[in-house]
């Protein structure tokens, strides 16, 4: 007798996890398997807090994608819960693809690196011996190969595929979409036989909150990115659905200085504005119902101490 819930034999499901420095492209990335905006994307490092779940399909195998926070070096107690947040993300995937950035890592051997990717090129090497230590072999794939020369490209995958990290190697432009098909492809093929974890026309598996919450706070260093530096929260406060349809979102921008508070207010409040005005589209886009949104800037010296913060985005308070 044949069990009605037993998996058809094509169907596949399982987690994909993406590794990387910081800025690596991982948001992008996974925006672009998912088609649709899971993760937030700036121009700032250290943008993704918390591990998004995107949700990719291709023909009959479900791929979910956990979009880690980038791996550096942690110096401040957030910084350390992140780290350890992308580890236990990899940990648990069925397959790990570590993301490099080859423009910024091939500049940093050069004299036009600028500081940026010299840190880039060595948080890379940090995730290299990790893995070599550990004995995990992952998928490596080089992003950013827009208008880069196809030997420089080969001899960078070359030297990073002799650190024995590595089972194999893609070369994309998550930006472009050049070569994610076929990483997509991969992915697919490596998740395991089960039935789907999701429903078909789901993209993400992230609570709405939080969605909202780092929605409004790429906005905030879309605006701000040069005055504000990584001194910045966003929490979603209230969350309530109206007998109209639509929702009503409260949310509270914190800072840590009140030197930081008139940045993100803007003269006439007109930064604030065109904060709560973007974030309001995208989130109109994503719920597909009108949205009410109300921002809140408080100065906390210690937000970066909130557990309540740190257990709103899953992270480890004491790692």
């Amino acid at each position: 007798m044949t069990d009605p819930q037993a998996p058809t034999p094509t169907q596949r499901a399982g987690f994909a996890a993406i590794i990387g420095a910081p800025n690596a492209g991982k948001s992008t990335l996974v925006n672009r398997l998912a088609g649709s905006k899971v993760s937030i994307v700036t121009q700032k490092v250290q943008t993704t807090r918390f591990p998004v779940r995107g949700i990719a399909m291709q023909g009959e195998a479900q791929i979910v994608l956990v979009d880690t926070p980038g791996i550096f070096s942690p110096r401040r107690r957030l910084d350390r819960a992140m780290v350890a947040s992308a580890w236990g993300g990899a940990d648990d995937a069925d397959v790990v693809v570590h993301l490099v950035d080859a423009a910024s890592h091939i500049a940093a051997e050069g004299k036009e690196g600028q500081a940026a990717d010299r840190r880039s090129a060595e948080d890379t090497e940090t995730i290299v011996a990790a893995l070599t230590a550990a004995g995990t072999k992952v998928i490596l794939v080089l992003n950013k190969i827009d208008g880069m020369r196809r030997d420089t490209l080969l001899a960078l995958s070359n030297a990073l595929f002799e650190t024995g990290a590595y089972s194999e190697v893609f070369m994309i432009s998550a930006a472009t979409g050049d070569g994610v098909d076929d990483l997509k492809a991969r992915l697919a093929a490596a998740m395991p036989e089960g039935h789907w974890l999701y429903p078909e026309d789901q993209a993400a598996d992230v609570p709405i909150r939080v969605l909202a919450a780092e929605i409004t706070r790429e906005k905030v260093y879309l605006r701000v990115h040069e005055e504000l530096p990584y001194s910045a929260a966003v929490e979603t406060t209230a969350f309530v659905d109206k007998p109209d349809g639509s929702a009503r979102i409260e949310q509270t921008i914190y800072v840590e200085r009140d030197s930081q508070r008139p940045i993100v207010l803007g003269k006439g409040g007109q930064t604030l504005k065109w904060i709560g005005q973007k974030s309001r589209e995208d989130l109109i886009e994503i719920l597909g119902r009108p949205v009410h949104l109300f921002l809140t800037v408080k100065v906390d010296p210690k937000w970066q101490d909130s557990r309540a913060l740190y257990a709103q985005f899953g992270l480890d308070y004491d790692a």
